[in-house]
């Protein structure tokens, strides 16, 4: 049991008046992506991937509540302890809670209900913050890190909710959504060969899985200079690309037959034009946007169509580690997300703030990893399990939340996410 401590009044301490100030930003930051919601759309849940939105809010709460103020301030009383097994998302370690794909039937509490849970809790931890033992310090920042994914996940799940609509609702105005620049021809750019260094070094924050950091060896290959767009995607399909099973791992030609896949998720046909639905509604398709919403096993296949396969994540981010990775299309305050306009470089480009990039790494643990004691050791390790690593960044998430050695992770099927591909070949 952690050291038990009593709130105190604000005292003179750089770091943590900083990571209060951090703390209240991306708490913000949360409740303005909802905005726009009403109290219905907050509440349902489109498919069991998928979380309400109010779920998000409520859940990230949890997170500061159940590993900070219970935990550390003696004199914290829960704001409500039956939200403990509402809220609580896969932590064994603490108790018992309400099956996932049956979030969306909490109609109660309301969204100003988990509104008000907010508020209190972060009143709570504002008061505590300068008084906290260190080791609590460190989960505060554990956990705006873990807010901000929510951030993108919130996102992504309203975006999923509102397509089963057939009012094809937009959670911000179209006028602000832009269109994508001019596209790059597709070059080659050669990798590093030989040891690399990959994982993150201990500077700064880092989620578990993402290290230790150590060598790995990589063999000449080189990596495309951009990302692949929804006009190539399209010739891929116009070349019969979801009906020739050549192209497919066999789980993922099973998987297209099954579900009848033709196209990304989102696309859409309407009046002979090829739509696109995104969270500003529908619009028409850009070909020179990168391509979303896509799997692993659609990633995969184009670049077997393409005569190319995905990178592996080592050779990602190995040519990431020299690219700027604060750059995000996502404000800090809920800012509109759509396509950006490609840079104008001459290297590797659009490496963190359009989609996130497949690999064709799993998701397994590097050498030396150990989680965490206790329940928030469950945070990452215990899902290294068939899935595939995911690299960069996408247009919904936060502003300097991404780093070359972070590690986003998916099941092959799923495709709900902000997800792409850049194409490797060896050399």
């Amino acid at each position: 049991m952690a050291t038990k401590c009593t709130a105190s009044t604000r005292s003179t301490d750089p770091r943590r008046e900083d990571l209060l100030a951090r703390y209240e930003s991306v708490r913000a930051s949360t409740v303005s992506l909802t905005s726009n919601l009403s109290d219905a759309d907050a509440s349902a849940q489109s498919m069991p991937d998928a979380s309400p939105a109010k779920w998000h809010l409520a859940h990230t709460t949890w997170f500061f509540e159940t590993f900070i103020l219970t935990e550390t301030v003696s004199d914290y009383q829960a704001f409500d302890p039956r939200f403990s097994f509402l809220f609580n998302s896969y932590y064994e370690g603490k108790g018992p809670r309400l099956d996932r794909a049956k979030r969306g039937l909490i109609t109660r509490p309301s969204l100003s209900d988990v509104l008000a849970y907010r508020r209190y809790v972060d009143a709570a931890l504002g008061a505590a913050i300068f008084a906290l033992p260190e080791a609590a310090i460190d989960l505060v920042e554990l956990g705006c890190q873990h807010e901000e994914q929510h951030q993108e996940l919130l996102l992504t799940d309203i975006l999923h909710l509102f397509a089963q609509n057939p009012l094809q609702p937009a959670l911000w105005p179209s006028e602000h959504f832009q269109l994508a620049g001019a596209v790059q021809p597709m070059t080659w750019i050669e990798g590093r060969e030989g040891a690399a260094a990959i994982g993150h070094d201990g500077t700064g924050f880092g989620f578990d899985s993402e290290g230790p950091q150590h060598t790995t060896w990589l063999a000449p290959h080189a990596l495309a200079n951009r990302l692949v767009t929804n006009g190539e995607w399209r010739q891929f399909m116009d070349d019969g690309g979801y009906r020739a099973s050549a192209h497919w791992l066999s789980d993922g030609w099973a998987w297209v037959q099954k579900n009848a896949i033709e196209a990304p998720l989102y696309w859409r046909h309407k009046d002979g034009l090829l739509l696109q639905f995104g969270l500003y509604g529908s619009t028409a398709l850009d070909p020179h946007a990168p391509v979303r919403h896509i799997s692993y096993y659609e990633a995969d296949a184009f670049a077997r169509w393409a005569g190319a396969r995905l990178p592996t994540e080592p050779e990602w981010e190995s040519a990431a580690q020299a690219k700027d990775s604060s750059k995000a299309t996502l404000a800090n305050h809920g800012g509109p997300v759509g396509p950006k306009e490609t840079e104008c470089d001459t290297g590797l480009v659009q490496m963190f703030e359009h989609v996130w990039e497949w690999t064709g790494s799993a998701y397994l643990a590097y050498p030396g990893f150990r989680p965490a004691a206790g329940a928030v050791g469950e945070y990452n390790g215990k899902f290294m399990s068939g899935q595939f690593v995911l690299k960069g960044g996408s247009c919904a998430t936060p502003q300097g939340h991404s780093r070359p050695s972070y590690r986003n992770f998916f099941y092959p099927h799923q495709r709900w996410q902000f997800t792409g591909l850049r194409l490797a070949k060896d050399l």
